[in-house]
C-alpha cells in the first residue's frame, strides 16, 4: 500500500517522494492518518492556500507559501525538529519545476532534508522530474480501489436504505463495472445509478466510465445490442469465448482472447461486437490510426495511456479491426521506427498483462502481420472463418428474411460462394426497392468471385494451422478430386 511504501522509504531517509495519484485529497487523508500513527509532524502545501497542518488542532493554516512556492521552499527548514520527522505533502507541485530558481532550491532542500529528516512528498497525477532531480526522488503510485473498498462505498451509500444494495452475481457486476474509477468517480456512479433507476446498476456505471474514454480520445465504447441470436453459425467460436469468458473454474487464470482470419463478410466483426453484450461486458474499440500523434514521442504516449484506460476498464472485450492494416507501416523506415514502437508496446501488453480484458483482433490477411503476433501465449487461439456451410446458410438466411419482413414463400436464390454479408445485402435490397430476392441478387457480386486467389491463399495457409470456427477441431479445407493425367495400364499399341 501507499502508506507502507511511505514508511519504509521514510525510515530509509529518502527526502524526496513522488506519488502519483489521481485522488491527491485520499492520498492526502492516508498520509496524515499514517503522521498521525507515527506521530511525525505533518503539513500539505498548494499554490492557493499556502501551508496547512491538517493534524494540528483546529486545523492550523497559514499564509506562508500561498501563491509562492519559492517561499514555501525556504520554509521548510522551519519544519524540523530535533529527533522528529517532518512531511510536507506538495500539491501538484510539477508545475512549478520549470523554474530555474526553484530547482535549485528543492535540490538544496532534499540534500539537507536527509540530515534534517524533512521529507517533500510531491501528489500530482503525472511524473515530470526536471533531469537535475532525477536521482533524488522516488516514485510511489497511489494505487485506484479495490473492490473490498469499493464495496464498502457501496454499502455506505446504501446504508440508510438497504434493500438498494444489489446481492450476490448483481453485487460482483456493480463492483466490476467500477473497477477503474477512483472513490469520487465511483461513489458518484453509484448515486447516479440510484437517482436514475432507484437501484446500483451497472449500466449507470458504464455510462460515467465513458466519460473517461471520450476525454481520452483514443479509445470508443460499442453501444450496439448485436447478440449471438443475430449471428448464423460459428458455433465453435461461439463455445469457445463463452466457455473462456463465463465458465472459467479459477480466476488466477484469465482468458487472453482470440485471433479470427477469414474472408472479407463472413461475420468477424459482427462476432466482436456480439461477444461483449453476449458476456456483459463492454465492448471497446481501439483505432489504432488514431493514436499516431504529430509531435515527437506522442505516439508512444497515447498506445501507453490507451493500454493504461483499457486495463482501467476490465473486465471488457478490447476489438481492433483489419490489424494487417491498422499496422502496415510496420519495417518502413519512412515513420522513423514509430510504427514498430507502436507494435512492441502493444506486443508487450499483449503477452503480460494480468487485467480481465478479452482481445478480440480480426485480419482479411494474416502473411502481412509477423509472425511474432500470433504466436503462442498472445491469444488463446487462432481461428479460421471460411464461407458458411449449407446449413449455416439456411439459417443466415432465416434470420436476415425475418429481420427484413421477406415473405417465407419468397424462393431461395442462387447463393454458391456467399458469406453472410452478400445474403444480408441481398434481403436488405428486396426489402429496400420492394424486388423479390432472384431480382436482388443480381446487385450482389460476392467476394469469393471477385477474390478468388485471395480466398484460396487464406484457405491454403489456415489448413492445419488454424481452429475451426464452424466445427470443433483444427481447420482442413475441403479439396475437390484432383484432375490428373491418365495413365493407360496396359501394353501400348505403338
Amino acid at each position: 500500500t501507499l502508506t507502507e511504501q511511505l514508511t519504509d522509504y521514510v525510515n530509509a531517509a529518502f527526502a524526496g517522494l513522488w506519488v502519483q495519484s489521481l485522488e491527491p485529497d485520499e492520498a492526502e487523508r492516508e498520509i496524515a492518518q499514517l503522521a498521525r500513527d507515527k506521530n511525525w509532524k505533518f503539513a500539505a502545501w498548494d499554490v492557493s492556500g499556502g501551508m496547512r497542518f491538517p493534524n494540528a488542532p483546529h486545523a492550523l493554516a497559514t499564509n506562508v507559501g500561498s501563491g509562492d512556492p519559492l517561499a514555501m521552499l525556504r520554509a521548510v527548514p522551519t519544519l524540523a525538529e530535533k529527533d522528529g520527522t517532518a512531511v510536507l505533502v506538495l500539491h501538484n507541485f510539477h508545475r512549478f519545476l520549470n523554474n530555474p530558481e526553484i530547482i535549485q532550491t528543492t535540490f538544496a532542500q532534499l540534500v539537507a532534508g536527509k540530515s534534517q529528516r524533512t521529507f517533500l512528498v510531491v501528489l500530482a497525477p503525472v511524473v515530470q522530474i526536471p533531469i537535475e532531480l532525477e536521482k533524488l526522488f522516488v516514485i510511489l503510485e497511489h494505487p485506484l480501489p479495490d473492490r473490498e473498498q469499493l464495496n464498502r462505498i457501496v454499502q455506505e451509500l446504501t446504508s440508510d436504505s438497504p434493500s438498494d444494495l444489489p446481492k450476490g452475481t448483481e453485487l460482483g457486476k456493480v463492483l466490476n463495472a467500477s473497477a477503474g474509477l477512483t472513490r469520487y468517480e465511483a461513489e458518484g456512479a453509484f448515486a447516479l445509478s440510484l437517482a436514475r433507476h432507484g437501484s446500483i446498476q451497472p449500466q449507470a456505471i458504464w455510462d460515467l466510465k465513458t466519460q473517461t474514454l471520450k476525454k481520452s480520445g483514443l479509445l470508443t465504447l460499442h453501444r450496439g445490442s448485436e447478440g449471438f441470436d443475430k449471428l448464423g453459425g460459428l458455433q465453435a467460436l461461439k463455445v469457445f469465448c463463452m466457455r473462456a469468458l463465463m465458465h472459467r473454474t479459477s480466476r488466477i487464470v484469465k482468458p487472453k482472447g482470440v485471433l479470427l482470419l477469414g474472408v472479407p463478410g463472413v461475420g468477424k466483426s459482427a462476432f466482436a461486437k456480439a461477444l461483449g453484450n453476449e458476456a456483459g461486458r463492454p465492448t471497446l474499440v481501439l483505432d489504432i490510426g488514431a493514436l499516431y500523434g504529430s509531435l515527437v514521442g506522442a505516439t508512444e504516449g497515447n498506445i501507453r495511456q490507451a493500454l493504461r484506460i483499457i486495463d482501467a476498464m476490465a473486465p471488457c472485450v478490447l476489438f481492433l479491426d483489419e490489424v494487417e492494416k491498422a499496422l502496415a507501416g510496420l519495417g518502413s523506415s519512412g515513420d522513423s521506427g514509430v510504427s514498430s514502437r507502436l507494435f512492441g508496446t502493444f506486443l508487450s501488453w499483449l503477452s503480460d498483462h494480468e487485467s480481465d480484458v478479452f482481445v478480440v483482433c480480426t485480419s482479411n490477411d494474416i502473411s502481412k502481420l509477423p509472425p511474432e503476433f500470433s504466436r503462442a501465449e498472445r491469444f488463446d487461439a487462432v481461428f479460421f472463418l471460411d464461407l458458411p456451410t449449407r446449413t449455416e446458410k439456411d439459417a443466415i438466411w432465416k434470420l436476415y428474411r425475418g429481420q427484413f419482413d421477406i415473405a417465407p414463400s419468397e424462393p431461395m436464390p442462387e447463393d454458391t460462394d456467399w458469406t453472410g454479408a452478400e445474403i444480408r445485402s441481398c434481403c436488405r435490397l428486396s426489402s429496400l426497392l420492394d424486388i423479390p430476392l432472384s431480382q436482388a441478387t443480381r446487385n450482389v457480386v460476392p467476394v469469393a468471385v471477385m477474390a478468388t486467389e485471395q480466398v484460396e491463399r487464406l484457405r491454403t495457409w489456415a489448413s492445419g494451422r488454424c481452429l475451426s470456427a464452424a466445427s470443433s477441431g483444427i481447420y482442413a479445407r475441403n479439396e475437390g478430386p484432383k484432375s490428373g493425367r491418365r495413365v493407360q495400364r496396359g501394353t501400348s499399341n505403338n
